[in-house]
């Protein structure tokens, strides 16, 4: 227990990056029907564990005053959604541990997502054996970037550039599901084929029910990045559409659930129902957790500055940036960007005439002005300033960043 972080900026910065990466791969468990790597999950969980408790445990002994604990009520109320929407992960996994079956039209259909996470082993004598990250360039060759690396029985989640790696090691990705070949190919790992719809058409009740799972998990991924948002700016707007979010969960699952019923009366096997519902509970509970941590805000109460700071220190920083009109994306589809390659930022939502467009696909066109929500590396700030019409200018004395128009 003395080996592990005792800052707790850090440890809230680890425990969101390491609730989101099991959500990632709770996902991939499912997508690749892959109890190896729904047992990931579980392990984690047990390191989610000890970081909620070490981190409860600094809140307690720094709260000495009432104006103290007042402030840290905050940062426990976050740390216990962060705590949850793990849980959540796990649930996910358990659909693949304990065999509670999913439709074939689902896993289909999450196919088709424009990011899917991926688990490869580098094989002895591959083009990743003895390299550096940095060097092999992994979100422009292929459009997926390194979310964590299980070495041995070592988990390393704070990956940078540097990093060399050896023969045995696994890689944990998430990006375009059309990159998955070409990584393949560079780690040595065998040829994989992408899932296929059956032959055989769904019920329309069920086919529905898949469709509205697949938009629940989009919108209670885009909950929980935008609530970060909102704790990080401190935005009440972006709170407002997290609640509006967890709102349209809570129907989508009472319609979801309605159609599942109807489905199991016709002559079908029931068992891929019960993962479907399970899938389900877990994206409104995501939503609800994400509700949770922005109530905050809503609310009117004190947030800690710890949480700014801690969850803007994470692995991938969360950023507000508008198109300057005189921009080439101005008119060009996300899409044609490809911004989640390089500078590899996904964008959460497009905040238009004050109104949002959650979890954007490439046919999305920008238009100037729109403000984009964005979370990616810290490091590839003044790329996306460049793509979108700016000149990213930083204060040497006090650190803040200016948007300039390029030209200026």
């Amino acid at each position: 227990m003395d080996d592990r972080p005792r800052n707790l900026r850090t440890m809230l910065a680890e425990a969101k990056d390491l609730s989101e990466l099991m959500v990632d791969l709770g996902y991939a468990a499912l997508f690749f029907n892959d109890p190896d790597m729904a047992e990931e999950v579980t392990e984690l969980e047990e390191q989610m564990t000890d970081l909620v408790q070490d981190m409860r445990f600094v809140c307690i002994m720094a709260a000495r005053k009432p104006r103290d604990a007042e402030g840290m009520s905050s940062v426990l109320q976050v740390i216990s959604a962060i705590e949850r929407i793990a849980n959540t992960a796990v649930d996910i996994a358990r659909i693949v541990t304990h065999k509670l079956g999913i439709p074939a039209q689902l896993v289909a259909d999450l196919a088709e997502a424009e990011e899917i996470s991926h688990r490869v082993l580098v094989s002895e004598g591959s083009h990743m054996t003895n390299m550096a990250l940095r060097s092999l360039e992994l979100p422009v060759a292929t459009g997926m970037r390194v979310m964590a690396v299980k070495r041995d029985r070592e988990w390393l989640t704070d990956v940078d550039g540097d990093l060399i790696l050896g023969t045995g090691d696994v890689l944990f990705l998430r990006g375009s599901p059309d990159g998955i070949v070409p990584l393949r190919e560079l780690a040595g790992a065998p040829v994989w084929h992408p899932p296929v719809p059956p032959e055989d058409p769904w019920l329309s009740d069920l086919d529905r029910a898949v469709d509205v799972l697949v938009e629940m998990k989009n919108l209670s991924e885009a909950a929980v990045g935008l609530a970060y948002s909102a704790l990080v700016i401190g935005d009440r707007r972006l709170a407002a559409e997290v609640r509006h979010l967890e709102h349209r969960l809570d129907e989508m699952n009472d319609r979801l659930e309605l159609w599942v019923l109807r489905a199991s009366k016709a002559d079908l096997d029931p068992s891929p129902l019960r993962g479907l519902l399970q899938l389900a509970y877990a994206a409104e509970d995501m939503g609800d957790q994400a509700h949770q941590m922005v109530q905050l805000i809503e609310d009117g109460e004190e947030i800690h500055p710890i949480l700014e700071i801690a969850l803007g220190d994470s692995d991938e920083i969360i950023a507000e940036m508008p198109v300057a009109a005189s921009s080439d994306a101005a008119g060009a589809t996300l899409g044609e960007l490809r911004l989640n390659i390089e500078p590899g930022f996904t964008v959460l939502a497009i905040r238009r005439h004050d109104r949002y467009v959650y979890r954007p696909r490439g046919r999305v066109q920008l238009e100037a002005d729109d403000e984009l929500v964005v979370s990616g590396p810290e490091e590839g700030l003044a790329a996306l300033a460049a793509v979108l019409g700016w000149r990213l200018v930083v204060d040497d004395e006090n650190g803040e960043a200016e948007l300039v128009p390029v030209g200026a």
